[in-house]
């Protein structure tokens, strides 16, 4: 089986919605580790993430413990990153042996081609966002900000996930939606498969013409929605969370 997740946002809200939000993720990852063939992380799970040389956040500590558990089965983890993920260094490539993508990265399993983004950029009348992520994710920027003391970094690099996650979710996607056209393009250059998420919105849309055939899912988020996908080798379907726990 092959899984993917996206927008868990783990501290975003209260202390307490977050931390059951991880025991979510911990279940979650316990269950899947006897099947996953490969787990990809699309994007944000955390609603900030910003690593010093020798300082992480210590909210996040049962989830990094777990996700190195994880990958010591020797299951592959692959993260893509999203519009909160800007502060992402080199820890989890070093410790964890996890690969972190800054940009969408394809991939075939079971002689289907996936198409995987997390789907920020790609919304239409976004160049604002564009250019906020390129000062974020650039090499200086990041040096400089690391001069600040851990405290101060972790409470600012929150405070700007939290206006980034408000954009997010009071951004009109409208119609046409940029994030299905995006995909409807890929499907017709013959992937089989566009695994996206960032709208917040989870969808299992089919795109295709005469000759190809293929299917957008939005992966949604773990704040209300509680989604994910799961390929089988034969198809990736859209799942929801409360159903798939035992």
């Amino acid at each position: 089986m092959i899984y993917f997740i996206s927008d868990v946002h783990l501290g975003f809200g209260s202390k307490e919605s977050s931390r059951q939000r991880e025991e979510l993720l911990l279940r979650f990852l316990e269950q899947i580790r006897p099947d996953c063939e490969c787990l990809y992380i699309v994007g944000d799970l955390f609603d900030y993430w910003f690593e010093y040389n020798t300082v992480l956040p210590r909210d996040f500590f049962r989830t990094l413990t777990a996700l190195d558990s994880f990958r010591s089965s020797g299951i592959p983890v692959e993260y893509v990153m999203g519009n909160h993920d800007f502060g992402h260094q080199s820890f989890f490539e070093q410790e964890l042996n996890i690969p972190i993508y800054k940009e969408d990265i394809t991939r075939q399993h079971n002689g289907k081609k996936f198409y995987i983004a997390h789907g920020d950029g790609k919304v239409y009348n976004d160049q604002g966002y564009l250019i906020l992520r390129a000062i974020l994710r650039n090499k200086l920027s990041i040096k400089l900000y690391q001069w600040l003391h851990p405290d101060i970094g972790i409470w600012l690099a929150s405070g700007t996930s939290h206006k980034s996650r408000t954009y997010t979710d009071a951004k009109d996607y409208g119609k046409p939606d940029g994030l299905a056209d995006f995909a409807d393009k890929r499907i017709q250059e013959g992937f089989d498969y566009v695994i996206m998420g960032h709208q917040h919105q989870p969808l299992e849309k089919h795109y295709g013409n005469a000759t190809h055939t293929g299917t957008y899912i939005n992966l949604g988020e773990w704040m209300h929605h509680r989604t994910f996908a799961m390929f089988d080798g034969t198809e990736c379907k859209l799942l929801r969370l409360d159903d798939f726990l035992k």
